[in-house]
């Protein structure tokens, strides 16, 4: 089945009937940890996130979850590597066209925290193939996978949803222009260029984009303990309090860590470009785009500010530039 035979609604059909076979199939069996739950780690991982709770490193983060799992630049767990099952869905979906990948998102459920100690054993399934969706990076099928994370007595601890989009990369084919003339007034530069992709506004940020709407970096801040917390939650990370307020932000940061973008390339960006994950002065961390500076400029230390770039005629977003002189 080529990708041309595809806009055929009745292959489409058969191919989706052959990708629903696979479901439930075993995706990977047999895997396991590759060192205990230890402390080290766990305070590895809160250094990293931030996160002061006291109850670590007693127990592991419930986030933890699959990082217990991986299989680092070593290679993949004894027993863990993919399933020819799992390995015949994907060549299906290349052959299908769909040879690009991205992940989505993934879902966890906790049944019991881990502690120090706990040998992790591990296995998945494919558990789901939605029908072929299309998307702004292409049309292809979503490929859901259900890992089962237990510990060495075989008690079920948790569940790891892992979902991919497999598609054929969408064609981008910028509008036709007339040749400008000398007479015409001064454009914006890529005026042709498609839109970025739009954030996504849910009941738990939506006031934070309101604060945006205004020219305002709002935080929350924590009711009960006064801890700031970003990115926007329902609860508060240090007391668990759900009870907090929104505060602005004076908009003084500095870069604690950054990376430059080269690839893949997308339409709505000009790689290489440095994004960074800013501390700002109330002392929480977000990640935004860094201006005023060349990409290969950026440092580890260096202060900005605050300022709200408007990327097209719908969307402003908040990026910090560099405030050095």
């Amino acid at each position: 089945m080529t990708r041309d035979e595809l806009d055929d609604p009745h292959d489409q059909d058969e191919l989706y009937g052959r990708l629903k076979a696979y479901e439930g199939r075993t995706a990977s069996s047999g895997g396991r940890g590759r060192d205990p739950v230890n402390e080290p780690m766990i305070r590895h991982w809160c250094e990293a996130m931030g996160d002061t709770n006291p109850a670590y490193p007693g127990i592991a983060p419930p986030t933890m979850l699959q990082a217990w799992t991986m299989a680092g630049l070593a290679g993949r767990p004894a027993g863990s590597a993919r399933s020819n099952a799992y390995l015949e869905l994907l060549a299906l979906l290349d052959r299908a066209g769909c040879t690009s990948v991205v992940a989505t998102d993934c879902e966890q459920e906790y049944l019991r925290p881990l502690r120090p100690g706990d040998q992790i054993t591990f296995d998945a399934v494919i558990e789901s193939v939605s029908p072929r969706k299309t998307t702004k990076l292409g049309s292809g099928h979503f490929v859901t996978t259900r890992m089962n994370v237990r510990t060495g007595d075989g008690g079920l601890v948790g569940t790891h949803r892992f979902r991919i989009l497999k598609y054929a990369p969408a064609t981008y084919t910028p509008p036709r222009t007339q040749p400008k003339r000398e007479t015409e007034p001064k454009r914006e530069p890529r005026a042709d260029r498609p839109r970025r992709p739009r954030p996504v506004v849910n009941r738990d940020n939506a006031g934070f984009w309101e604060g945006v709407a205004r020219h305002q970096l709002l935080i929350q801040r924590c009711l009960d303990c006064a801890a700031p917390r970003f990115p926007w939650l329902p609860g508060c990370g240090t007391c668990g309090s759900q009870r907090w307020e929104a505060v602005e932000a004076s908009g003084d940061g500095t870069v604690f860590s950054y990376v430059v973008m080269h690839h893949p390339p997308f339409p709505a960006f000009d790689p290489p470009y440095a994004v960074g994950l800013i501390e700002l002065a109330e002392g929480v961390r977000m990640v935004s785009d860094i201006t005023g500076v060349p990409y290969d400029k950026v440092r580890i230390g260096m202060p900005v500010q605050l300022e709200f770039l408007r990327v097209d005629d719908e969307l402003e977003l908040p990026v910090f530039r560099c405030a050095e002189v």
